[in-house]
């Protein structure tokens, strides 16, 4: 048991928190198939691992996160994980964009959107304070969608509107006293901001986006390449 925590410390799950199969593990650690099972019974016991019919054991508390360059919505994380995600609107209005969002989206001045305010939890457990800002007239009718419970990228997609890529940037800030509640974190907890703009098949913003991650629960994995 003790060797299978070490591979979880050492990073041997994947983006998604999922461990080996176990076939590998018993391959790693040389034991037998029994053996392990028995070790991963025990350590589902104490909380640290989760086992999923269809998709084998999962790492507990192991950071979100999407695989090098694919784009993933918070629902396909939940779901890969075997985990309910679970979204609450906090805020829901059509408004103008400012013109820092209008310049951003590559709208027109004072363009209606949709100005979205989110709780993700996985199960019971906040994980993200999500905010979406939509340019309405390149997704018509995503302001009459239900978002709670649901996946805005399928919504976005079920209006015939495909997110395609999406450009990201994450920073280390502090909670203040709003999202500290929200989140069940202590004021001043260190969070993950994410800052995102994502563009449609032929290049379009759809939407410009803020995800304030508690820092223990997201885990942002990229490659580089040296020219």
């Amino acid at each position: 048991m003790e060797r299978i925590e070490q591979l979880i410390v050492g990073g041997a799950c994947s983006e998604i928190g999922r461990l080996p199969s176990e076939r590998d593990l018993v391959q790693r650690i040389a034991v037998s198939r029994t053996t392990l099972r028995r070790a991963l019974t025990m350590l589902a016991e104490r909380g640290v691992v989760t086992a999923t019919p269809q998709s084998g054991w999962f790492v507990t508390n192991a950071p979100l996160g999407e695989p090098d360059r694919t784009l993933l919505s918070f629902t396909e994380m939940a779901a890969r994980r075997g985990v309910v995600p679970r979204t609450k609107v906090l805020a829901h209005r059509v408004r103008e964009a400012t013109f820092d969002e209008a310049q951003d989206l590559r709208a027109a001045p004072l363009a209606p959107v949709l100005d979205v305010e989110r709780l993700r939890s996985f199960d019971t457990v906040p994980i993200c304070l999500d905010r979406s800002v939509i340019v309405l007239d390149r997704s018509p009718g995503i302001d009459a969608a239900d978002l709670a419970d649901s996946s805005l990228y399928q919504r976005l997609e079920a209006l015939g509107t495909r997110p395609a890529r999406s450009s990201f940037a994450v920073e280390a800030i502090a909670a203040d006293d709003r999202e500290a509640a929200l989140l069940g974190v202590a004021v001043g907890a260190p969070l993950l901001l994410g800052t995102e703009t994502c563009f449609d098949a032929v290049g379009r913003p759809l939407l410009i986006g803020t995800t304030r991650y508690r820092a223990e629960a997201y885990r942002f994995y990229s490659t580089m390449v040296r020219h």
